[in-house]
């Protein structure tokens, strides 16, 4: 079934754990596993597959090149040894995807990113962006400026996130371990596999899950099923595997077990639910009839299109769309402020430069966020 899924699977986001990355005694990178995960992802990258890497392991690294090499770091140090770390680690996957002819793209997230509707859209427009241009978005908390109350806390909700924010269609976690079990293996002989969880996560799944874990792996089963449980919510399929073993990906692909986590629902349903039934509009905008069958036919929201617009919105918030008789017949993410659509609108999408002294979008509300009612 986890092989079917990564073979369905479009846009794929892949976390990699410090654990799998990083020598815990030494700080060095794993190099002969990370090969053979470049190879992996060159692998679905030849087969049609968008990949983003989620990775740890940037604390790990810094902090022994700091000589922070006793006991837990306070925020600062952590902060200081990501800074050092994350660069070396970029080099490091860079290294091993350039023989493929693939480019890394090193992006870093903070929470806000994933909460402010502007920077959310301006993250998620970077991300796919850098997609179609066949880049390896690699991603990691921007642990060099987060606080501890603006922080994910571990990169398996960071993942999460991301494949949210994105419209993955699965998210991989590779983990110390193949998947969940009803309780922790090592502890409980009783303790059996858990091959599928299907559209909700109950508190008996979640009592499975034990505690977190300690040290320069924030992570832990606990972690893991709150990724999964984000990621479902988006519409995405999640998925814990083993990643300690060589090509990890491959052995997904080649039918190793793993957990996975089926939602309800796709990306794409998620997303078009989100935005018709829990953003309340900050504005109005009226269409003429040619963009009315525009819209009813899939296309996105052109400056032409556009009569009047109403309201104090901003780039990013939720706009009713509203036919010649004011009905509203569709609702969507603008992707220009007020201020800025007023300007373009009844234009062509060549002179929106002219007009704004800048190059903004083609569209008003581009498809992929705009949902009909």
């Amino acid at each position: 079934m986890s092989a079917a899924a990564l073979e369905r699977a479009h846009r794929v986001v892949v976390k990699i754990g410090s654990q799998l990355l990083v020598d815990p005694d030494t700080g060095a990178v794993h190099r002969r596993w990370l090969e053979t995960l470049a190879a992996d992802i060159a692998a679905l990258r030849a087969a049609g597959k968008e990949i983003c890497v989620v990775s740890s392991g940037a604390i790990a690294v810094g902090r022994r090149h700091l000589g922070l090499t006793n006991g837990k770091l306070k925020l600062q140090e952590q902060q200081a040894a990501a800074a050092t770390g994350m660069q070396r680690l970029a080099h490091a996957y860079q290294d091993v995807l350039d023989p493929h002819g693939l480019t890394v793209a090193q992006v870093l997230l903070t929470l806000d990113d994933s909460e402010d509707r502007r920077r959310y859209i301006n993250a998620r427009n970077t991300l796919t962006e850098l997609l179609r241009l066949g880049a390896v978005p690699l991603i990691n908390e921007n642990d060099t400026v987060a606080t501890d109350e603006i922080r994910f806390g571990d990169n398996d909700r960071l993942a999460a996130r991301v494949a949210a924010m994105i419209s993955a269609d699965l998210l991989i976690v590779l983990s110390d371990i193949d998947g969940l079990y009803t309780a922790n293996p090592q502890l409980d002989p009783d303790a059996t596999f858990v091959p599928e969880v299907h559209g909700v996560i109950t508190p008996e799944i979640e009592a499975m899950a034990g505690a977190q874990l300690s040290g320069d792996s924030r992570g832990g089963m606990v972690t893991k099923l709150a990724a999964a449980r984000i990621a479902m919510g988006a519409g995405s399929a999640a998925m814990i595997a083993r990643g300690k073993d060589m090509h990890p990906l491959k052995r997904i692909a080649d039918g190793a077990r793993t957990t996975l986590f089926i939602p309800n629902g796709n990306p794409r349903q998620a997303r078009k639910e989100w935005i018709a039934g829990s953003l309340k509009p900050a504005g109005r905008v009226t269409v003429d009839a040619g963009a009315l069958g525009a819209l009813k036919s899939g296309k996105s929201l052109l400056p032409a299109g556009v009569r009047t617009i109403e309201g104090d919105f901003e780039r990013g918030d939720a706009v009713a769309v509203v036919d010649p008789d004011g009905r509203e017949i569709a609702r969507g993410l603008v992707a220009y402020a007020a201020t800025d659509a007023a300007l373009i609108i009844g234009h062509k999408t060549s002179e929106i430069e002219a007009l704004l002294g800048y190059r903004g979008r083609d569209e008003i509300i581009h498809r992929d966020d705009l949902v009909l009612l």
